[in-house]
This record gives C-alpha cells, sequence and structure tokens, in this order.
C-alpha cells in the first residue's frame, strides 16, 4: 500500500478546476506536506486540453520536484450523456487523458457516472463546484428511460475499459452520492456489463459512509477489483470529506478487507472544503500510515 494526495486538495485551494499557473503552485505544496504520489485532473475540453498542452512541462515539474503522478482523471461529465455525439466526442478527450497518463507512467485512469439527466429544483450535485450536504429534490421527464441512460454508460465504460487495457492503464470509477453509480453494487452491476477485469473500482470511503453502506462489505464485494482507495472521513449522515479517523468509517473493518485481498495500490487522502485543509491532510497521513504498520500493508 503506497499513500498519496487526491486532486480534492487542489480543488480546495484553488477552485473548480484550478488553473494551469494553480496547478503547478498546489503541486509543490503537495510535496510540502510530505507526498510523494499525486493525483491530477482535467476537468471537460477547455481544462482537460490545457492540461495535454502542457502535460510535458507538467512532467518536467514533478520530476524535478520528485512527485510522481499516480492517478489521472478525465473529468468528461458527456461520456453519459443520451446523445451518442457527445458521448463520441468525450471518447477523443479521454484518449488525450490516457497519453497524459502514459506520460506520467501512472498506475490508473479514472472515470466518473455523473449526475443524473434530471430536472433539479434549485441546487444539482457538484454542477459548478463540488460541495457536500445538499439535499436535493427533482422532476422527472416522462421521457426519460433508465434502461437508454444504462446502455449509455456501459457502452462508454466499455469503451474507456478497452482503450485503457490497450495503453496498459487500468481504468477505475468512483461511486459517489447522487450519481448515476451511488453505491457498491451499482459498480458490481456496471462491472458484470462492461465484462472486462480491467474495470475496477475506486474505494471511496467518505461517499460509501454517508449511503450507509457497510464500508467492510463492500471491500468484500470488490475484492480485488479495487484499483484505488480514496480515503476520508464523516459522520455517516453528510457525505462531508474530513481527515481519516474524525468520523464514523470502519476504518479497522477496510483495512482487514484490504489485507484479506492483499491490496497493494495507492490510498490517497481525499479531504476536501474543510478550512484546516493542510492540517487535516497532515493528521490522514499519519493516521493512515499508523493503519498501514498495524495491518502490515
Amino acid at each position: 500500500m503506497k499513500i498519496s494526495c487526491c486532486w480534492l486538495y487542489a480543488i480546495t485551494k484553488y477552485g473548480y478546476p484550478p488553473s494551469l499557473d494553480d496547478t503547478f503552485r498546489v503541486l509543490r505544496e503537495m510535496k510540502a506536506l510530505g507526498f510523494e504520489n499525486v493525483e491530477l485532473e482535467g476537468v471537460r475540453r477547455e481544462n482537460l486540453m490545457a492540461v495535454y498542452e502542457k502535460r510535458h512541462e507538467l512532467k518536467k515539474f514533478c520530476d524535478g520536484e520528485g512527485l510522481k503522478v499516480i492517478n489521472f482523471c478525465p473529468v468528461l461529465p458527456a461520456s453519459v450523456s443520451l446523445n451518442r455525439k457527445e458521448r463520441k466526442e468525450s471518447w477523443d478527450l479521454f484518449k488525450r487523458g490516457i497519453e497524459i497518463a502514459n506520460l506520467f507512467k501512472c498506475a490508473t485512469i479514472q472515470g466518473d457516472s455523473f449526475t443524473p439527466p434530471l430536472k433539479f429544483r434549485g441546487d444539482s450535485p457538484y454542477k459548478e463546484s463540488i460541495s457536500y450536504g445538499k439535499h436535493f429534490t427533482v422532476e422527472i421527464d416522462p421521457k426519460f428511460k433508465w434502461q437508454r441512460q444504462w446502455d449509455a454508460m456501459v457502452e462508454t465504460f466499455k469503451f474507456f475499459t478497452r482503450e485503457a487495457k490497450k495503453a496498459k492503464l487500468k481504468f477505475c470509477v468512483e461511486p459517489r452520492v447522487g450519481e448515476l453509480l451511488s453505491n457498491t453494487d451499482a459498480l458490481l452491476r456496471m462491472m458484470d456489463d462492461v465484462n472486462d477485469d480491467n474495470f475496477g473500482a475506486v474505494l471511496d470511503t467518505a461517499h460509501l459512509n454517508a449511503q450507509k453502506e457497510i464500508l467492510a462489505l463492500s471491500v468484500e464485494k470488490l475484492g480485488k477489483r479495487i484499483f484505488f482507495v480514496h480515503a476520508a472521513d464523516n459522520d455517516g449522515k453528510v457525505n462531508d470529506h474530513v481527515a481519516t479517523g474524525r468520523g464514523t468509517v470502519d476504518w479497522d473493518g477496510v483495512f482487514q478487507g484490504l489485507r484479506k485481498h492483499r491490496f497493494s495500490g495507492y490510498v490517497a487522502i481525499d479531504v476536501g472544503m474543510v478550512p484546516d485543509i493542510d492540517a487535516q491532510y497532515r493528521e490522514s497521513l499519519e493516521f493512515l500510515k499508523a493503519k498501514a504498520a498495524q495491518y502490515g500493508l
């Protein structure tokens, strides 16, 4: 097990998405916190292409700082669009993401399932920025067909999985509160339909705890299909992402399960939207190091 810093740190400090100038700045700050392994994101076309254009400069910078980018996440909401033309445009952007991931020699490339195409009354999840603890109400369009939405996701995730495999990358998806895939069993069903061992899970402890999942059981269900772990805590009532050990996440159950399935990948600290973010990252880093030592990971 190796510990990494999630891109949520950058988003919390510099907005969504951070500018390219702030991207260089925050990578140095991650190093100063004690991290050698980090994530990187490219959000929608504009930001992803900006990262793509600066990819060699970013790689040189990270090498100089002694940083390894271990996961790249192209954030492409159109990848699950009901419009196939929009989906295919996102596939081209995903290929750019693969180029970035390969340049950095990442272990994984990550996707998301995004917000359902429903009419939200008021706020909707993650529309303009990342925030937690909101209540959502929706209106269902009589023309909306869940099976059509599911089939669109399956088509995209099959494509992403195949392209990642060609590039010798693992492709993984993170269940998140308020998204089309929001829990362990939804992801398991998607795994069945994609039907490729190169498609795996990001086990996000904060989101799954807020979904009232039994986290040790989630680890058991996913087993060796856990490619990556996002580690944060909350009280199980709101999907906050606070320092590990400050909430109700069953860390002993999680680590026992990871040890049972011989997890040897990256556990990334995913704390965000907190006022004392540097202190909470340092606290989480020490907490996870202690747990890893306790369970021999």
